[in-house]
């Protein structure tokens, strides 16, 4: 029944086979989809070679550099898809960062540039990503994005990535408002702690994750391939009925009092 068969796909934030971008990239090819793959460009091209590599099998029609902090190769990226695609009918964006030193210790030592950098990355990008997606979704669309219950709850070192997860969240909102209109829905899935490169920066993951399997009510947290069957779901047409949501896949542990 879930079927994207003829939707373009455009998925960004995948960095190896541990990342959620690549689980969400992975469910959206078994239900159809036509994948592009953005990557991060470095001066060394190391990025680009390992994620070309993990994507291959999954025959993406685009390959394409993003950093979300270059204005011009967003709008590049964006020329690419309408030139090659005419039109796009999701958008994934797993994209996130703070500084290490700044998911540990405490909140009031952020500093200014390492807030700003938080929420530029973490939370603007979506703005500024569905902004450029917004004309080319001809045809309504889906966009999705990540966060976690560090945006609504204080979780030990999250710190920043809170604050950023927490703007993540209402420009869910107010996205969905301004683009539904246009048959364009946005949400966002809350994921439970998973062993990822990025979740690897916050202090305490290890006892985090053995925490949500001690708590939640399924004993376990969740997998790569569980949070794309999600983003699956909100992209396809049995979820035409849902934005501006907040879709949790934690095993249940946000219900929890503890």
């Amino acid at each position: 029944m879930l079927n994207l068969n003829g939707k373009n796909a455009l998925v960004t934030g995948i960095a190896n086979n541990r990342s959620i971008a690549w689980g969400i990239a992975q469910q959206l090819h078994e239900a159809g989809a036509n994948l592009g793959v953005t990557y991060l460009p470095d001066d060394k091209g190391r990025f680009e070679k390992k994620v070309k590599e993990l994507v291959e099998p999954l025959n993406p029609s685009l390959f394409l550099p993003c950093d979300v902090q270059n204005d011009a190769q967003i709008e590049e990226l964006f020329t690419t898809i309408r030139d090659q695609w005419g039109r796009i009918d999701i958008l994934i964006h797993c994209l996130a960062f703070a500084g290490k030193e700044e998911l540990s210790g405490d909140f009031s030592n952020v500093s200014r540039a390492g807030f700003t950098r938080a929420l530029d990355i973490s939370a603007y990008s979506l703005v500024q990503l569905s902004a450029a997606a917004k004309p080319l979704m001809t045809q309504g669309g889906s966009i999705v994005t990540l966060t976690y219950l560090g945006g609504v709850r204080v979780i030990p070192n999250y710190n920043v990535m809170g604050i950023a997860k927490a703007a993540l969240e209402m420009n869910v909102r107010y996205l969905a408002a301004e683009l539904g209109p246009s048959g364009i829905r946005v949400n966002g899935i809350s994921a439970g702690p998973i062993r990822t490169l990025a979740s690897s920066a916050v202090g305490g993951i290890l006892e985090m994750i053995h925490h949500v399997e001690e708590i939640a009510p399924l004993k376990r947290t969740v997998t790569q391939t569980e949070v794309g069957n999600a983003a699956a779901f909100l992209c396809s047409d049995l979820s035409s009925g849902i934005t501006g949501q907040i879709l949790y896949v934690d095993s249940g542990y946000c219900i929890m009092g503890m």
